[in-house]
Protein backbone atom coordinates (compact mmCIF):
# COMPACT_ATOMS: atom_id res chain seq x y z
CA UNK A 1 0.00 0.00 0.00
CA UNK A 2 2.89 2.37 0.74
CA UNK A 3 4.23 1.94 -2.81
CA UNK A 4 0.91 3.15 -4.23
CA UNK A 5 0.87 6.33 -2.19
CA UNK A 6 4.50 7.07 -3.11
CA UNK A 7 3.90 6.72 -6.86
CA UNK A 8 0.73 8.78 -6.49
CA UNK A 9 2.71 11.58 -4.80
CA UNK A 10 5.40 11.38 -7.50
CA UNK A 11 2.70 11.54 -10.20
CA UNK A 12 1.19 14.67 -8.67
CA UNK A 13 4.55 16.36 -8.13
CA UNK A 14 5.71 15.66 -11.68
CA UNK A 15 2.38 16.85 -13.11
CA UNK A 16 2.69 20.17 -11.28
CA UNK A 17 6.33 20.71 -12.21
CA UNK A 18 5.83 19.68 -15.85
CA UNK A 19 2.91 22.08 -16.18
CA UNK A 20 5.04 24.94 -14.84
CA UNK A 21 8.05 24.08 -17.01
CA UNK A 22 5.97 23.67 -20.19
CA UNK A 23 4.16 26.93 -19.52
CA UNK A 24 7.11 29.12 -18.50
CA UNK A 25 10.33 27.60 -19.80
CA UNK A 26 9.54 26.01 -23.17
CA UNK A 27 9.38 28.66 -25.88
CA UNK A 28 9.04 26.31 -28.88
CA UNK A 29 6.35 27.74 -31.20
CA UNK A 30 5.62 24.22 -32.53
CA UNK A 31 4.32 23.22 -29.10
CA UNK A 32 2.22 26.28 -28.28
CA UNK A 33 -0.31 26.08 -25.44
CA UNK A 34 -0.22 22.68 -23.75
CA UNK A 35 -2.09 21.31 -20.73
CA UNK A 36 -0.72 18.46 -18.61
CA UNK A 37 -3.75 16.34 -17.67
CA UNK A 38 -2.06 13.50 -15.83
CA UNK A 39 1.24 11.72 -15.22
CA UNK A 40 1.67 7.98 -14.68
CA UNK A 41 5.04 6.91 -13.33
CA UNK A 42 6.15 3.27 -13.60
CA UNK A 43 6.67 1.38 -10.34
CA UNK A 44 10.45 1.52 -10.71
CA UNK A 45 10.21 5.29 -11.40
CA UNK A 46 12.14 4.80 -14.63
CA UNK A 47 9.46 6.06 -17.00
CA UNK A 48 6.69 8.63 -16.83
CA UNK A 49 3.78 8.79 -19.25
CA UNK A 50 2.73 12.43 -19.54
CA UNK A 51 -0.82 12.93 -20.81
CA UNK A 52 -1.16 16.28 -22.58
CA UNK A 53 -3.92 18.19 -24.33
CA UNK A 54 -3.74 20.86 -27.01
CA UNK A 55 -6.77 22.84 -28.03
CA UNK A 56 -6.43 21.80 -31.65
CA UNK A 57 -8.84 19.81 -33.77
CA UNK A 58 -6.48 18.78 -36.57
CA UNK A 59 -4.85 15.40 -35.95
CA UNK A 60 -1.80 16.28 -38.06
CA UNK A 61 -1.11 19.39 -35.95
CA UNK A 62 -1.58 17.39 -32.74
CA UNK A 63 0.91 14.76 -33.98
CA UNK A 64 3.46 17.50 -34.80
CA UNK A 65 3.08 18.97 -31.31
CA UNK A 66 3.50 15.59 -29.60
CA UNK A 67 6.57 14.92 -31.79
CA UNK A 68 8.02 18.33 -30.80
CA UNK A 69 7.50 17.45 -27.12
CA UNK A 70 9.14 14.06 -27.66
CA UNK A 71 12.19 15.73 -29.25
CA UNK A 72 12.41 18.21 -26.36
CA UNK A 73 11.80 15.55 -23.70
CA UNK A 74 15.48 15.38 -22.67
CA UNK A 75 15.63 19.13 -22.13
CA UNK A 76 12.25 19.15 -20.34
CA UNK A 77 13.45 16.26 -18.16
CA UNK A 78 16.57 18.25 -17.20
CA UNK A 79 14.51 21.32 -16.31
CA UNK A 80 12.08 19.30 -14.18
CA UNK A 81 14.95 17.39 -12.51
CA UNK A 82 16.44 20.70 -11.35
CA UNK A 83 13.12 21.55 -9.68
CA UNK A 84 12.31 18.15 -8.12
CA UNK A 85 14.40 16.32 -5.55
CA UNK A 86 14.53 12.74 -6.84
CA UNK A 87 17.40 10.29 -7.08
CA UNK A 88 16.36 9.26 -10.58
CA UNK A 89 14.31 11.44 -12.89
CA UNK A 90 11.97 9.29 -14.99
CA UNK A 91 12.27 9.27 -18.77
CA UNK A 92 9.36 11.28 -20.15
CA UNK A 93 6.96 9.93 -22.78
CA UNK A 94 4.32 12.33 -24.03
CA UNK A 95 0.89 11.00 -25.01
CA UNK A 96 -2.01 13.02 -26.42
CA UNK A 97 -5.09 12.82 -24.18
CA UNK A 98 -8.31 13.72 -25.95
CA UNK A 99 -10.64 13.30 -22.95
CA UNK A 100 -10.68 17.02 -22.05
CA UNK A 101 -11.41 18.10 -25.62
CA UNK A 102 -14.00 15.33 -26.02
CA UNK A 103 -15.67 16.39 -22.78
CA UNK A 104 -15.86 20.01 -23.90
CA UNK A 105 -17.29 18.93 -27.25
CA UNK A 106 -19.94 16.78 -25.52
CA UNK A 107 -20.81 19.62 -23.14
CA UNK A 108 -21.25 22.01 -26.07
CA UNK A 109 -23.47 19.49 -27.87
CA UNK A 110 -25.66 19.02 -24.78
CA UNK A 111 -25.96 22.80 -24.33
CA UNK A 112 -26.89 23.20 -28.01
CA UNK A 113 -29.54 20.47 -27.82
CA UNK A 114 -31.04 21.96 -24.62
CA UNK A 115 -31.27 25.39 -26.32
CA UNK A 116 -32.91 23.88 -29.39
CA UNK A 117 -35.33 21.94 -27.20
CA UNK A 118 -36.24 25.07 -25.20
CA UNK A 119 -36.74 27.04 -28.41
CA UNK A 120 -38.96 24.28 -29.77
CA UNK A 121 -41.07 24.26 -26.59
CA UNK A 122 -41.42 28.04 -26.75
CA UNK A 123 -42.55 27.77 -30.37
CA UNK A 124 -45.06 25.06 -29.41
CA UNK A 125 -46.48 27.13 -26.53
CA UNK A 126 -46.71 30.21 -28.79
CA UNK A 127 -48.60 28.22 -31.42
CA UNK A 128 -51.02 26.76 -28.87
CA UNK A 129 -51.74 30.24 -27.41
CA UNK A 130 -52.28 31.57 -30.96
CA UNK A 131 -54.79 28.78 -31.61
CA UNK A 132 -56.68 29.63 -28.38
CA UNK A 133 -56.79 33.30 -29.40
CA UNK A 134 -58.30 32.37 -32.76
CA UNK A 135 -61.12 30.38 -31.11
Amino acid sequence: MREFSRTKRVNQQLQQELAIVLQREIKDPRIGMVTVNDVEVSKDLGYAKVFVTFFEEDEAVIKQKVDALAKASGYIRTLVASRVKMRVMPELRFVYDSTLVDGMRMSNLVTQIVREDEAKHQDDSTESSDLKDQE
